[in-house]
This record gives structure tokens, C-alpha cells and sequence, in this order.
């Protein structure tokens, strides 16, 4: 008889092994696999595996109680990784099996909702609220940089075998993928950050107040204003996310977007970038994320200096060896200045690419300029570029992440 084990709650935390949210309440629900890839079949030989997996019907029992969706993960025997979509705030409905080659989870954790006040409840019984700070609305006070200059580094034939290179996950690009209005223009407000182990504090990605919102439609892109520092990925990730489309005078009248938390585990396809998709009452959400095996954090810093006239200046950074461009600023630039600094994980033994586009504003043609930099552990890079508009001096730092932080 074919079986699936799954592994059960730490009995003193309510907590699953390794962070994994499998539940123990007593609502079933039923995820079948049709087929007999992506699914390890075990208590049978080769001969029998095949048959066993075609008619494979796996019970998962999970309450709405508990606080959390499952995001269990199967290895196949050809070895794929694939992991089981589970409910909805306690929504009993069932998946089918496939492999984790876009989306590691689009559900939305039950009790994580802002606008009704669900994510500040039972704060001291759930234990991804309690493991996350959820009730802790402070930013992450741990800086990028950290470990760019560290004191107690052992070298050996250049490599430094003190601090190694982290998991770390990666945004490229958060994009408004439904609205509820056909063609028109919305503004958009609220914010998207992580919580990881390091420091469970939240580490905004997008952060636009009420006061100050984009006006965007569907299918733009919307700026990432973060992370301010590498983000941990060496265990569960929580996504934290309160977006919303202004509508009238008052907050009460706006149009909620998204509004709840995910969690992404540390198991499933590494080392190359995928779609999570974040569903909401008023539309959703579409970012592009990676989960680096073993990365470095990157902080960009360019300034801006001899301006000679108004240019348009766009700045967008390739990394790790993937086609996923991160845009680090589009806009116009009128005097000297510093951009906004960008963090950036980078795979180890691969390269960050910066490609510049300078153009006139009365011009539509542009000036393309690159900068590359090879990965290292610790220290920093400097280039510079020049051309009849402007001097662009750009600075990388890199850093390891610390292996906790106590602030």
C-alpha cells in the first residue's frame, strides 16, 4: 500500500519541524495526483511504484484553528521537488500535485488579514505569529553591510573561512497583475516586507503611505523601495502584505487589494527565479523571486555629480547569471545626487551586472553603459562613468549575512 508521511507539530511550540506549517486539526482535505511523476511512493519496489502513484490520493487533515496553510513537499523518484497547495483560511478544497517550477505557495495564512484585525489575534497561540513578532510593527534594525569589513576572518588561498555565503531569496520585480478596474489608472498604496529568522522585524520591499500614492495600472511595475538588507532564506520566509487602491476621502472607502501574510519554506527548486503570485479581494499581485542556495548580499550606491542639463537616467541590474532584470531607478535627474542604496543577492562564484541608460530629455536615444562586478565575501568595488551629461561613480559593498542578530 502506497503511504506519504508528513512530519507532525512540536508538541511544547505547536510548531512543525524545520518550520514546515503541516496542520493536525480536523477539517480533511484531499490532494490527488493523477499522474506518477512528482510524487515519492514508498512501501513498494520499482515495478510497483509506477501503478501505485496513478491512482494516489494523499489525506491532509488542516483546521482552520491552527493558523496556518500546508505547504508540504514530496521528493519524486526521478528526484523533482514538488510541493502540495494547500487552504485558504481554512477553506477546505483540493489540489492537484504538480511540480514547483512556478510557485512554491499562493495561499494566504487564515487569521493574517489587517483590515479586520486577524493578524493581531491569538498572537501567543499561533506559532508563525508568535516565531515572526507579528504584534512587533517596528522596521528591521539590522543594516546591510553588516560583515562587509569584518575583523576576525580566516583567510586561506584568498578565500575567507570564517564567514560563508547564506541562502538568501531575492525579489526582482513586484508587478499589479489584476485590478478590478477594466483599462483605467488607480492609486496604489500600502506596503509589502519579510520576515526572516535573522531578524523577524519587518524588511519593507514596497512601502507607499496614503498620503503619497503611485499611479499605476495593470500589468505595471511597481518600484521596490527595499529590502534594506539581505533577506535569510535559510529557513521559512513570511510575506507580509497590506495593499490597498485609494477610493475616496477616508481609509474606509479604499479598495482592498491584498491583504494578508504567506509563507514561502526553504524546500523546492533553488538557484533560479519563479512567480508567486499573492491572490486579494480586489485583484493580485505577481512577484519574481528566487531562492539563492549560496549568495552574498551586494549594496549598490551611485552618485550622481557634474550634471551638465537634465537627463532621463534608467539603472537595472542583472545578477546571478539570470535574464530577471531588477529595476533599480527609471526617472529623470536634474542636479547631483545619490540614488536610493539597492541590496542585491548574489549567487557566489557568479557576477552582478549594472546596465545604465543615459538620455537627454529632448533625445530618444540613449547612451548604454555596463558595470560588472564578480561576487566576493567581504569588501568593496568602485567604477566610474563618464560622458557628456554626467559623472556616474559607482560603488558595490559586499557582505555575508550575520548568522543572527541580537538588536
Amino acid at each position: 500500500m502506497a503511504a506519504v508521511s508528513r512530519a507532525q507539530a512540536d508538541d511544547e511550540s505547536g510548531k512543525p519541524p524545520m518550520r514546515l506549517p503541516i496542520s493536525s486539526g480536523n477539517v480533511p482535505t484531499t490532494i490527488s495526483s493523477q499522474s506518477n511523476e512528482n510524487v515519492n511512493i514508498t512501501g513498494c519496489d520499482d515495478e510497483d511504484r509506477s501503478s501505485a502513484a496513478e491512482d494516489l490520493t494523499v489525506q491532509i487533515m488542516v483546521s482552520e484553528e491552527d493558523g496556518y496553510a500546508l505547504n508540504d513537499i514530496r521528493e519524486s523518484a526521478t528526484g523533482t521537488s514538488t510541493y502540495l497547495h494547500s487552504v485558504t483560511n481554512g477553506t477546505d478544497k483540493g489540489h492537484r500535485v504538480g511540480p514547483a517550477t512556478k510557485k512554491l505557495c499562493d495561499d494566504i495564512l487564515a487569521k493574517s488579514r489587517h483590515r479586520d484585525g486577524s493578524i493581531y489575534s491569538d498572537v501567543d497561540l499561533l506559532w508563525w505569529k508568535k516565531e515572526y513578532r507579528i504584534a512587533d510593527r517596528n522596521e528591521s534594525r539590522l543594516e546591510a553591510m553588516s560583515l562587509s569589513d569584518p575583523t576576525d576572518c580566516v583567510v586561506r588561498d584568498g578565500t575567507c573561512m570564517t564567514h560563508d555565503p547564506f541562502s538568501m531569496l531575492q525579489f526582482y520585480s513586484v508587478e499589479l497583475a489584476e485590478i478590478p478596474v477594466d483599462g483605467g489608472l488607480v492609486e496604489l498604496y500600502g506596503y509589502i516586507a519579510v520576515r526572516d529568522d535573522i531578524d523577524s522585524l519587518l524588511n519593507y520591499v514596497i512601502n507607499i503611505s496614503r498620503d503619497d500614492p503611485i499611479v499605476v495600472e495593470e500589468g505595471s511595475l511597481i518600484n521596490m523601495t527595499g529590502p534594506k538588507r539581505g533577506i535569510d532564506m535559510a529557513d521559512s520566509v513570511l510575506i507580509e502584505h497590506d495593499m490597498r487602491i485609494k477610493a475616496g476621502e477616508e481609509e474606509k472607502d479604499d479598495i482592498q487589494l491584498i491583504d494578508g501574510a504567506s509563507l514561502i519554506a526553504h524546500e523546492g527548486k533553488w538557484d533560479q527565479p519563479f512567480t508567486f503570485r499573492i491572490p486579494g479581494d480586489g485583484g493580485a499581485v505577481d512577484i519574481i523571486l528566487s531562492c539563492l542556495l549560496y549568495a552574498v548580499e551586494a549594496t549598490v550606491e551611485v552618485l550622481i555629480s557634474e550634471v551638465q542639463s537634465s537627463f532621463n537616467l534608467s539603472v537595472g541590474c542583472l545578477s546571478s547569471g539570470f535574464n530577471e532584470e531588477i529595476r533599480l531607478f527609471d526617472g529623470a535627474v536634474a542636479e547631483s545626487c545619490s540614488l536610493k542604496r539597492s541590496v542585491v543577492a548574489v549567487l557566489k562564484n557568479s557576477s552582478i551586472d549594472l546596465k545604465f541608460k543615459v538620455a537627454a530629455l529632448s533625445s530618444s536615444s540613449d547612451h548604454q553603459h555596463c558595470c560588472s562586478f564578480k561576487a566576493k565575501t567581504h569588501g568593496h568595488d568602485n567604477q566610474e562613468i563618464k560622458n557628456d551629461f554626467v559623472i556616474i561613480s559607482v560603488k558595490l559593498t559586499w557582505s555575508t549575512l550575520p548568522g543572527s542578530f541580537s538588536g
